[in-house]
């Protein structure tokens, strides 16, 4: 059994009334909503259609939110219907990065998640979802996929249906009659700043297609919808940020140490980069908890975890890559030389683990095209050779100036590394116009001056010059000085690309 959707809008009228039935059925707070209605217009005044399109969870086979989620708090049933636990949920949002539809969003009151589940606890007791119920003009056919004898089978294999984002694999149950590909596809039309009905802005001059919705010759545009929800802000940002410096710092302290960088760094590299390492570990732990809708949840990652998830997967890699910084300072500070340097090895590998994973959670958020690069891991661990060594050269200014030229050399060998993954990212041909989009919105949009300020000219360029300058033998507070502008530019990039990544709309 697998229940499934098919709307019909070629009957659809608009009028709102599954949105209202399902609000007052489940009791959806004001401003979040679990199915909506959206508007496009199209066509050449005054010949103009407005197209609807009835949007929800597509309750997916092949669920993305279910991978993702670190604690299971969202589950697909034996009749197919991908229900959610807001006992389990921890509110990471997760969920929701991952979710292609935007169908998912956090409940103001229990700040756990919400969405769509096909009114589970009517259809357990034999009752259709309650927008079947409600709708005037019979749009909402639901039904068991897998019986060739519902209507819904019936009506598949007589018409021509369409799904929304086929192409991210994720095998929605929600199918479209006579849906207006304007309507289908979010990337044909653009978000307004004010939609239908709204009041206008007294500073800003009203034109005629803003005020009453006309659209001009070849134009379509969308009319009203829910609001694009960007689920993951600065904590992230941060969280990247501060785990780059954790883990790169500990790794270019330990390779430098394993092939002789220096002779006087013995202190600097074996037990300041370690504890440096465990204050930023834990500070990117702290940002992790703090992201979270539900931080005092946050323990059931560990104890009740989702192997699927790399959330849970990257929790266990930054506990073991922290006994393991432990393990290393400690053997150091006792003299154990020998199990300093055997412990070393899979230290480094955890710190590489470490700074690498995020890509792989990032890839799970399938809604999120820009993020699915397959150049990320190698970036994110550039990124931490580059936050390690600005880290050490800072540090080598106060402890060991000798330290600075070997530092200066790897600095200036990671940042050429990042602008040729950068450069390669923004310019390579993209597959999906989401991901052409959000590269827009980063380097050509309102981001385009703290991208190519901030993160590349002050964050990249300058940065080079100066560990060039320093890894050639230059005085050590200017290796320090590359590192502090360094430091800036990873915290810069990645604030754009988190934020660039998420604001492409998904519905």
């Amino acid at each position: 059994m697998r229940y499934g959707f098919i709307i019909d809008q070629r009957k659809c009228i608009g009028c709102h009334a599954c949105t209202v039935a399902c609000k007052q059925e489940n009791g959806v707070a004001l401003g979040d909503f679990r199915t909506w209605v959206k508007y496009t217009e199209k066509g050449t005044f005054p010949n103009v259609a407005r197209n609807f399109l009835v949007e929800r969870c597509n309750h997916c086979d092949d669920a993305p939110c279910v991978d993702i989620c670190p604690v299971t708090a969202l589950y697909k049933r034996g009749d197919g219907i991908v229900d959610f636990s807001g006992d389990r949920c921890i509110g990471c949002k997760s969920c929701m990065a991952a979710c292609p539809y935007d169908a998912i969003y956090i409940d103001p009151d229990t700040h756990t998640i919400g969405k769509c589940n096909y009114c589970a606890h009517r259809v357990d007791v034999g009752l259709q979802p309650a927008c079947v119920n409600v709708c005037p003009v019979e749009a909402i056919i639901t039904g068991d996929l897998d019986n060739p004898g519902s209507r819904i089978s019936q009506l598949l294999s007589l018409e021509p249906t369409v799904v929304r984002r086929p192409e991210k694999g994720t095998r929605p149950k929600l199918f479209y009659l006579g849906a207006d590909e304007a309507a289908v596809n979010p990337e044909a039309t653009a978000e307004r700043s004010m939609y239908m009905w709204g009041e206008p802005d007294p500073e800003k001059p009203i034109r005629i297609t803003d005020a009453i919705g006309y659209v001009p010759s070849g134009m379509v545009q969308r009319n009203y919808s829910v609001s694009h929800r960007r689920p993951w802000g600065w904590h992230v940002s941060a969280y990247l940020w501060t785990k780059a410096i954790a883990a790169g710092v500990f790794l270019v302290a330990a390779i430098l140490f394993l092939i002789g960088g220096t002779s006087n760094s013995h202190s600097l590299f074996t037990l300041v980069a370690p504890l440096v390492a465990l204050l930023f570990l834990g500070v990117t732990n702290v940002l992790l908890v703090m992201d979270l809708e539900r931080p005092e949840r946050f323990w059931r990652v560990m104890l009740w975890p989702h192997w699927s998830s790399w959330l849970v997967i990257g929790a266990y890699i930054l506990a073991a890559f922290g006994a393991f910084v432990i393990a290393t300072g400690a053997a150091s500070l006792f003299g154990w030389s020998d199990i300093h340097r055997v412990l070393l090895w899979p230290a480094s590998a955890l710190a590489v683990a470490a700074a690498c994973y995020t890509a792989f959670l990032l890839a799970q958020a399938k809604g999120r095209d820009l993020w699915q690069s397959p150049i990320l891991p190698v970036h994110l661990a550039v990124q931490a050779a580059i936050a390690g060594a600005a880290a050490l050269g800072i540090l080598a200014l106060i402890l060991d100036r000798g330290a600075s030229r070997p530092i200066g050399v790897v600095l200036t060998l990671s940042l050429a590394a990042s602008l040729l993954l950068i450069l390669s990212e923004i310019n390579l041909p993209h597959v999906t116009a989401q991901t052409r989009q959000a590269i827009h919105n980063m380097t050509r949009g309102d981001a385009a001056l703290p991208f190519w300020g901030g993160a590349m000219l002050a964050g990249t360029a300058i940065p080079l010059v100066l560990s060039l300058w320093g890894g050639a033998g230059g005085p050590a507070f200017v290796v320090a000085l590359a590192g502090l502008f360094a430091l800036a530019g990873i915290g810069v990039y990645e604030t754009m690309y988190i934020r660039a990544g998420q604001s492409v709309p998904q519905s």
